[in-house]
C-alpha cells in the first residue's frame, strides 16, 4: 500500500489502465478469432467483412501502441493471404 498521495493515485491509475489495455487486446483478439472462423466456414462475404473490422482493430491497436507496427503489420499480410486463398 502506498503512504504518498501521488504514488498512490498512480497506483490507481495504472490499475485503470491495465484494465483498459486488457480489454483492448481482448477485443483484438476476438475480431481476428472473427475472421478465422469465417475464413474456416468458407463464407467469403462474411470473410471479407470481419477482414475489415479485424484490420481496423489492428491498425487501431498498432496506433495506441498496444501491439507493435510490425506485429500489426504481420498479422494483416496473414490475413489478406488468408482472404486471397478463399478465391
Amino acid at each position: 500500500m502506498a503512504n504518498i498521495k501521488s504514488s498512490a493515485k498512480r497506483d490507481e491509475k495504472s490499475k485503470e489502465l491495465r484494465a483498459k489495455n486488457r480489454a483492448e487486446k481482448t477485443n483484438l483478439k476476438t475480431m481476428i478469432k472473427k475472421f478465422d472462423a469465417a475464413v474456416a466456414e468458407g463464407n467469403k462475404d462474411a470473410a471479407v467483412s470481419a477482414y475489415k473490422d479485424a484490420v481496423k482493430t489492428v491498425d487501431r491497436a498498432a496506433g495506441k501502441g498496444l501491439i507493435h507496427k510490425n506485429n500489426a503489420a504481420h498479422k494483416k499480410s496473414a490475413m489478406s493471404t488468408k482472404i486471397n486463398e478463399m478465391a
